[in-house]
């Protein structure tokens, strides 16, 4: 019977990718691909010639229908992000849920994901965390993070390069400048860096020094922090 894999994609080096994932992204009828063009990237360099299909947040609610009856007809077909594990913070929720629904099989393979990484090497608690992932770009910000002011886990954001400032800034308000906090950056890749320190301090070298790449923010929870 043909099924839906979910494949996890490397977040930095292209040699972070299993065997497994190489394997069955040879074998299956279709890849659908965040951005084609970053994806052909990594499938060239392992060899893959299976050919990509773009599924991205703007498409992805017309295709899911059309994508799960190819399944049905028999076809497997694997989902790939840009980057990490589709779903998190990608497109894949909307597909995985229709194909579950239809009575579709669907696997997702271990793999890539941002924030583990940048969760185990922060030095803050990883036995227990709150991932929230990327916060609205323009109204709820401030909200979305005062309904965290209590919280006791290790709290886990994405964020652009863009809103890092404006990030650390509303996070001083709600949480308060002595609150330790990391800011992850280009994990996996050629300048990969953390910085560590308080949010004022944060908030201080990346007013001055400026950023880029992709970014994971991790604040200790308050009973850390205590």
């Amino acid at each position: 019977m043909a099924k839906l894999f979910l494949i996890p994609t490397p977040v930095g080096n292209l040699e972070d990718i299993t065997l497994r994932a190489i394997r069955v992204l040879k074998e299956v009828s279709v890849i659908l691909a965040e951005d084609t063009r970053v994806s052909a990237v990594l499938l060239k360099r392992h060899g893959i010639a299976t050919p990509l299909l773009s599924h991205h947040k703007f498409n992805e609610h017309q295709q899911v229908g059309r994508v799960a009856d190819r399944i049905a007809r028999g076809e497997d077909v694997a989902l790939i992000s840009d980057a990490g594990t589709p779903g998190i913070s990608d497109p894949g929720f909307l597909l995985v849920r229709e194909c579950v629904e239809r009575g579709i099989e669907t696997e997702c393979l271990p793999g890539a994901t941002a924030f583990v990484p940048a969760l185990v090497n922060s030095s803050f608690p990883c036995d227990r965390f709150c991932f929230e992932g990327f916060l609205p770009q323009k109204k709820g910000r401030q909200k979305r993070l005062l309904a965290l002011a209590d919280e006791e886990r290790t709290m886990i954001f994405y964020e652009s390069p863009f809103r890092l400032v404006k990030a650390l800034e509303q996070m001083r308000a709600c949480f308060g400048g002595e609150r330790r906090a990391c800011v992850a950056r280009e994990i996996s890749k050629i300048h990969e860096e953390y910085r560590r320190g308080t949010i004022d301090e944060l908030l201080a070298h990346f007013t001055t020094s400026g950023v880029k790449g992709e970014i994971v923010i991790l604040v200790e929870g308050r009973s850390e922090a205590r």
